[in-house]
C-alpha cells in the first residue's frame, strides 16, 4: 500500500511575521528536498477539522479564541502568532490526521507523513503556545479512537516535550505518551517522574536529554526502551510527533544529533511493530537540516512499507 504525503498550501499562508522561526519557509524546504521522491508518494489533501472533531480535545472557549485571534491577526503570546488565514490552516492542520485514518481505514495507505503547520503538541485542551493552536496529534487520536483504533502509542521525538500532548492524556491508559526531549528547555515539563495521573499513571514515559546529547544518547531509548513499551501496551496505530529541532544544525535548542541518527529513530519507530503509523511534522527550525531530515524519513517509511 502507499505512503501518504499530506500537504495543502493553505499551510504557507499562516504568517507569522518577520523573522519567526516558524515560518512558512520551513515547509518550502521540505517541499523542495522531496521533490525528488515525490511521485512515489501518494499526494492527500487534508479535509478542514468540524469544530466538533476539534471539541475531542478542546474546549469551545479555546476554539472561538484561535477563530478570533486570527480575525484580528492578535498574537497570542509573545512565541505564538496567528494571521488572516491561521485558522483555516489550524483547522487543516488538525484535519491532517483524520484523512489519514479515514485513507488507513478504506485501505488506501499504510501509512503518512503530514506536513503541516502550525504545529500542535505544546497545544493543551485550553491554551494555545509554543507556535501551536489546535494539538493535531491529540485531536488525531481521539478521532483514531472513533474509527476503531482504540489503543493509541505517541511517539514525541521534537527536541521540546509536548507539554500539551502529555497533558490532554495524563490520566488515560487508553493513549501511551512516550518522549524524548532536552531537558530543561522549553516549556519546562518533562522529567521522568512524570509518568501519569490515576488511571493514566504508567502510560506516560519521558525520556529527558541533557544538552549536548548526541545519537549514541538517544538512540537507546528508542532501540531499547520503545520495543519494551510497543510489547506490554500493544497499540493498535502509532502517532509520531516529529519534530527535527533535535537536530545539531537548529538554531533553538542544543542536542547533537545527526541527520543519520534522526533516520535510525525513525527506523526503530517503523521496526517496533506492524501497526500502521502517522507521522506528523511539529519542530525543525534549520530549513535544510529539516528538509533533508524530512527526505529521510520518508525515504524510511517506504523501505519500512516494501518490507
Amino acid at each position: 500500500m502507499a505512503v501518504a504525503f499530506i500537504y495543502d498550501p493553505i499551510f504557507l499562508e499562516h504568517d507569522t511575521g518577520f523573522s519567526h522561526p516558524e515560518s512558512a519557509d520551513r515547509l518550502r524546504s521540505i517541499l523542495r528536498y522531496v521533490e525528488p521522491i515525490k511521485k512515489e508518494l501518494l499526494w492527500l489533501t487534508p479535509q478542514s477539522a468540524t469544530k466538533e472533531m476539534l471539541s475531542l480535545v478542546h474546549s469551545n472557549e479555546h476554539i472561538e479564541m484561535v477563530e478570533l485571534a486570527s480575525r484580528s491577526s492578535h498574537a497570542i503570546d509573545a512565541d505564538t502568532q496567528t494571521s488572516e488565514h491561521s485558522y483555516e490552516a489550524a483547522l487543516k492542520a488538525a484535519g491532517a490526521g483524520i484523512t489519514a485514518i479515514t485513507a488507513l481505514n478504506k485501505g488506501e495507505i499504510s501509512s503518512a507523513f503530514a506536513a503541516v503547520r502550525p504545529p500542535g503538541h505544546h497545544a493543551t485542551a485550553v491554551q494555545a503556545m509554543g507556535f501551536c493552536l489546535f494539538n493535531n496529534i491529540a485531536i488525531t487520536a481521539r478521532y483514531a479512537q472513533e474509527a476503531g483504533f482504540d489503543k493509541v502509542l505517541i511517539v514525541d521525538f521534537d527536541v521540546h516535550h509536548g507539554n500539551g500532548t502529555q497533558d490532554i492524556f495524563y490520566d488515560d491508559p487508553t493513549v501511551f505518551y512516550f518522549s524524548t526531549h532536552q531537558y530543561p528547555a522549553y516549556p519546562g515539563s518533562g522529567s521522568r517522574h512524570e509518568t501519569g495521573r490515576g488511571k493514566g499513571e504508567g502510560y506516560t514515559l519521558n525520556f529527558p536529554l541533557s544538552p549536548g546529547s548526541g545519537d549514541e544518547d538517544i538512540l537507546p531509548f528508542y532501540e531499547e526502551e520503545l520495543p519494551k513499551v510497543v510489547k506490554s501496551f500493544k497499540p493498535d496505530i502509532i502517532l509520531v510527533s516529529a519534530g527535527y529541532d533535535l537536530h545539531r544544525a537548529d538554531p533553538l535548542a542544543s542536542l547533537e544529533v545527526t541527520t543519520e541518527g534522526i533516520s535510525d529513530i525513525v527506523s526503530a519507530i517503523m521496526e517496533s511493530s506492524k501497526v500502521p503509523k502517522l507521522f506528523f511534522l511539529e519542530g525543525g527550525y534549520n530549513l535544510d537540516a529539516l528538509g533533508a531530515s524530512v527526505l529521510q524519513t520518508l525515504k524510511v517509511i517506504m523501505d519500512s512499507n516494501d518490507n
